[in-house]
C-alpha cells in the first residue's frame, strides 16, 4: 500500500508541475519565439547562411513555355472583312538555367549584388513540334514598329516610306519558324534601313540576343538587418526608381524580383514583385490555401487592380503616355521601354482584362486556370514551391497616316506569343523543406507537448488514487465476529467459528 500511494502522490505532483509549466510557456510563446527568431538569423543572403547557395544556383528546374498565335486569314482581317482568326501553337519549351554571376556583398554586407543570365536549352518531349520546322504567320513586328517611328515625320515621308517597303514586298504579316521569330531572323527591311543609319540592327527577334544574357545588376537587401527585407530590391542598373512613367509611384521598384520573400508571411500580405519585362512592379495578394509535394503553401496571384485601367485604379493613371489614348482593363503599353514599338502587355488571353479585348478576336478564351499567374509560397520559409509567371506579348495595330495598308485598322490589340514560366520544386528540396517544417512544428508546439504529458500524468495519479481507496479494507471488517448459532447443544457449531464459554463446578 505504500508504495501504490507514493506513486500516486508523485504523478499527481509531476502532472500538476507539466500542466503549470506547460500553460505558462504555451502563453508566453517562449518557444515559439525562440525558433523564430531562430529562422530569421538564418535565413538571409549572407555567406553559410541555409539558403545562400540554392539562392545563387536554384536547384528546381524552371521552365519557360511559348505559346504562339497563328493567323489563319490575314487578308480578310487587313480589307476589314473579318476580325482576326487565330489557332495557338505551343508548348514549344525551353529549359531556363539561372544561376547569378559576380555576387558581391556590398555597403557593409548588409546588401548584395548579383547579375542573372539566362541560358536556354530545347526541351523536344515538353513540346509540340520541331522549333525549326513549325511555321507561324504573324505581325510583322519589324514593318510595323517602323511605321510607328516615323508617322510623327510627315505624310510626305510615311509615304515614301510606304512606296519603298512595298517595293521590297513588305507587308502587314509576316511568316517565319518558330525558331526564327523567337531568336532572330534578318529582317529585309531592317537591312535596307541600315545603310540609311548604321546603328539600326538588322536581325530581329523575340528572344534576340536573350540566351545567355541578364537583365542588368541587381542590388538586394540581405534580410540580415531586418528579416522584412529578405530579397527586396534595392537598385535596379544603379538605380532606386524607373523613369519610364509619368508619376514616381508608377516609377517605384518595390518588392523582389520574385525568387524570394520574407519569412513567415501572412494571409493579408500585398506581395510586391518588381518585372523587368513589364518595365514595373506589380502585386499580388492571397486567394488560397494549396499543398505541393506534403508542402502547405499559400497562393498569392495578381488582382485585377494590377492592369485596371487609371479611371477604374487611380494608382495607374502614371502607366498611361497619353492621356487620350490610355487603354483599358488588362493591357500595358510597354512601348516607352521597347525601343518606340508598340508592344502591349497582358495576361494571357486577355484574362483579367476588358471584354472587349478577347472579343475582337477569334480564338481567344480567358480561362483562369490556364492563364492565370500565380505564387505558391511556404508561409514559414517564404519560400516558392510552385510559380506560373504567365504573360502575352501584344501589338497595338492602328491606322498611320500615310501606309495604305493600315487603313482598315481600328486600334486592335494583336495577340502574337504567350509564355509561361513555370517552377515546382524539386524531391530533395521538397524533403528538405518537410524535415524544416517538422522541427518548427515540434519546437513551436513543446508547451503543448509537456502540457499533454502533465494531463496523462495527472489521469495517471486519479486513477491510482481510485483504485487505491477501493482496494484499502475498513475497520468495521477487521473487527467483525461471525455471529453465534441458536443451538446450543450442537458441539461442532460452538467450536467451529468460535470458543464456548462455560461455567465450572468447583464443588
Amino acid at each position: 500500500m505504500r508504495k501504490g500511494s507514493c506513486c500516486m502522490f508523485s504523478s499527481g505532483v509531476i502532472g500538476a508541475l507539466l500542466l503549470v509549466s506547460g500553460i505558462a510557456l504555451f502563453v508566453s510563446g517562449v518557444f515559439q519565439t525562440f525558433i523564430h527568431n531562430k529562422l530569421k538569423r538564418e535565413i538571409t543572403l549572407t555567406e553559410g547562411s541555409k539558403v545562400f547557395a540554392t539562392w545563387k544556383n536554384p536547384p528546381p528546374p524552371v521552365f519557360m513555355q511559348f505559346f504562339f498565335f497563328n493567323v489563319t486569314n490575314p487578308d480578310a482581317f487587313l480589307t476589314g472583312e473579318a476580325k482576326p482568326r487565330l489557332t495557338e501553337m505551343g508548348p514549344y519549351t525551353y529549359r531556363e538555367y539561372r544561376p547569378k554571376h559576380n555576387v558581391s556583398f556590398v555597403e557593409n554586407g548588409t546588401k548584395v549584388a548579383a547579375y542573372t543570365p539566362k541560358y536556354f536549352v530545347f526541351v523536344r518531349e515538353k513540346s509540340v513540334g520541331d522549333p525549326s520546322v513549325d511555321m507561324v504567320t504573324t505581325v510583322n513586328i519589324p514593318a510595323v514598329a517602323v511605321m510607328n517611328r516615323i508617322k510623327g515625320m510627315g505624310f510626305w515621308v510615311s509615304s515614301g516610306i510606304s512606296i519603298y517597303m512595298g517595293s521590297i514586298g513588305t507587308t502587314m504579316f509576316m511568316t517565319h519558324t518558330v525558331d526564327e521569330l523567337l531568336w532572330g531572323f534578318k529582317d529585309p527591311l531592317l537591312t535596307r534601313l541600315r545603310t540609311i543609319k548604321p546603328d539600326t540592327d538588322e536581325n530581329f527577334g523575340l528572344m534576340l540576343n536573350k540566351n545567355g544574357s541578364d537583365d542588368g545588376e541587381f542590388v538586394y537587401h540581405t534580410g540580415e538587418q531586418n528579416y522584412l527585407d529578405f530579397g527586396r530590391i534595392y537598385t535596379w542598373k544603379g538605380q532606386k526608381m524607373l523613369s519610364f512613367w509619368k508619376t514616381n509611384q508608377s516609377n517605384m521598384i518595390n518588392g523582389s524580383d520574385g525568387s524570394s520573400f520574407h519569412t513567415f508571411l501572412t494571409k493579408e500580405e500585398r506581395l510586391n514583385v518588381f518585372t523587368p519585362d513589364l518595365c514595373r512592379s506589380i502585386h499580388m495578394r492571397f486567394e488560397k490555401e494549396v499543398e505541393v509535394k506534403g508542402i502547405p503553401a499559400y497562393r498569392f496571384t495578381p488582382p485585377r487592380a494590377v492592369l485596371a485601367s487609371g479611371k477604374n485604379n487611380p494608382d495607374n493613371e502614371g502607366f498611361c503616355l497619353t492621356p487620350n489614348k490610355c487603354l483599358d482593363d488588362g493591357v500595358l503599353d510597354v512601348s516607352v521601354c521597347r525601343k518606340g514599338a508598340p508592344v502591349v502587355m497582358s495576361f494571357p488571353h486577355f484574362h483579367l482584362g476588358d471584354e472587349k479585348y478577347a472579343n475582337a478576336i477569334e480564338g481567344i478564351s480567358p480561362v483562369h486556370e490556364h492563364h492565370q499567374a500565380f505564387l505558391d509560397l511556404n508561409p514559414t520559409m517564404g519560400m516558392p514551391v510552385r510559380a506560373m509567371k504567365r504573360a502575352q506579348i501584344n501589338i497595338h495595330l492602328d491606322r498611320i497616316s500615310g501606309f495604305p495598308m493600315t487603313k482598315s485598322l481600328n486600334g486592335t490589340i494583336f495577340p502574337i506569343v504567350f509564355v509561361n514560366e513555370s517552377v515546382v520544386i524539386d524531391d530533395a528540396s521538397a524533403a528538405r523543406i518537410q524535415k524544416l517544417l517538422l522541427i518548427v512544428t515540434l519546437v513551436s508546439h513543446f508547451p503543448l507537448i509537456i502540457i499533454a504529458l502533465g494531463v496523462i500524468l495527472l489521469l495517471v495519479s486519479i486513477i491510482l488514487a481510485i483504485r487505491f481507496y477501493q482496494n484499502k479494507p475498513s475497520a468495521k471488517k477487521d473487527t467483525s465476529y461471525a455471529p453465534v448459532s441458536g443451538k446450543v447443544d450442537d458441539q461442532d457449531e460452538k467450536n467451529g467459528m468460535f470458543i464456548g464459554m462455560t461455567s465450572v463446578d468447583k464443588s
